[in-house]
Order: structure tokens, then sequence, then C-alpha cells
């Protein structure tokens, strides 16, 4: 029943098209052991006159020092349509933090629509690489996803997230986001039907004392390619105890 159960998994793998959400946000591998969230995220794509907005209210929790999990219900609204999506997403650090030159993670997510049989779900994993150069962090991320189920078939596509940012102030960091789907993982679209954003972020975080804080991050992405949304803003803010 076991390898029955994981040969499933890696056919759905490798068995139509993923495309990453506004309210995505760039994965970081570290994990904080003992740490509790409250998580909101925010996002808002649009496209000759067409818009698309997700929203998402999660709970995670730091349950080991490598393993970070959090549960979220994400609501999504475009024109007329609405869909509600339960996620649960699993955060591995697989490196000790700075002891190597790169910090290495791995990203697990499983999604899944809410009382609606219409719709498929969605896995998604990854690697998650950090560097640090003095006060500039660097993070690139190659994520693949791929939807199962109701309404195949389906392929698994290969998407990337790409950031910089410089440590300025604890309360204002700044820098740069970069994400994007190349189309299925073997065999990638047309640049032209390739999807690239890029544009400016800023983060930052506040201390509220006795592990408590509040952290931030916003970003205004511009469509580099005509398949991406001409202008997505995203933003995510956390309550940490």
């Amino acid at each position: 029943m076991k390898n029955q159960s994981w040969a499933f998994v890696l056919g759905a793998l490798l068995a139509g098209p993923v495309v990453a959400g506004p309210a995505d946000y760039v994965y970081t591998p570290i994990v904080e052991y003992g740490e509790r969230e409250i998580d909101f995220k925010f996002g808002s794509a649009k496209s000759d006159g067409s818009s698309k907005q997700v929203s998402n209210l999660g709970f995670g929790y730091g349950a080991t020092e490598y393993w970070f999990t959090e549960i979220y219900v994400k609501r999504e609204r475009e024109g007329d349509a609405r869909l509600t999506l339960v996620e649960w997403e699993n955060k591995f650090q697989l490196t000790e933090t700075g002891k190597y030159p790169v910090d290495m993670g791995m990203i697990v997510e499983l999604e899944s629509p809410v009382n609606n049989g219409a719709e498929p779900y969605e896995f998604k994993f990854g690697p998650l690489l950090q560097k640090e150069f003095g006060k500039v962090q660097l993070n690139t991320n190659l994520l693949l996803e791929r939807k199962f189920g109701t309404g195949g078939p389906h392929i698994t596509e290969l998407g990337y997230q790409l950031q910089a940012k410089y440590r300025w102030q604890p309360s204002f960091e700044f820098g740069m986001q970069a994400l994007g789907e190349v189309g299925e993982w073997n065999d990638w679209d047309d640049g032209d039907n390739q999807n690239h954003r890029i544009g400016p972020a800023v983060f930052g975080k506040f201390d509220l004392g006795n592990r408590h804080k509040i952290k931030y991050n916003a970003a205004w992405l511009v469509g580099s390619t005509p398949a991406a949304p001409d202008h997505t803003f995203r933003m995510q803010a956390e309550y940490e105890f």
C-alpha cells in the first residue's frame, strides 16, 4: 500500500498548465524552531482590463529545528468567479544556518479546493537557496508545480523565484523580486508564452519584545512578456510570537 501511494504521487508529478498566483511570495530556507505566526497575504494582478485578486490567512509553526508547517485558507476572485482553497505548506531547512557557503531548504505544498469538485488539486515542491554577502541577501528558488485530479490531462510546470535585498535597517530593507514560469519542466514554452514579472520590493520587521514581532514585505512587479500580467502588486504581513 505504501509503494502504491508513492507511485500515485510520482505519477501525478510527471504526468494543464499551472500559473503562480499574484499573492505568491518568495520562500526562504531558514526555519525558526518554536516560532508561531499568523500570516496574511494579498495580491492583485491586472492586464488588458481584467484583474485577479487573491488573499489568504494562515497559521504557521516551527515544529522542529528544520521543519516549519503552515495551513492557510485562500480566497481567489477573477471577474464574477470566486474560489476558496486550503493550502498546507511545509518548509524543511536542509543545512545549518551559515555553516556552508549557501543555505539550503526545500518547500513542499499541497493545495485543495473547498466544496468545488470542478477544480483540481495542486502539488508544489522545489529547492530553496540563500546566500549572504554582508548586508546583501540573495535567494534563488526553483519550483515544480503540478495539478492533478479533475480537468486533466495536466503537466508539470517549472517556475522560479529570485530575490535580492539590502538590509539597510531592521524596519526597512529594499531590493528586487522576479517571479516566473517557463512552461513544462522538460519542454519550455516559446518566450512570448512564458510568464515573467520583475520589480522593486521592500521588507522590514518591528520587534515588540518577548519574541513578538511584526514582519512585512511587498513588491510591485511589471510583466516583461506578453503572457504575464501588466502589473502585479503583492504584500505579506506576519505577526510572530
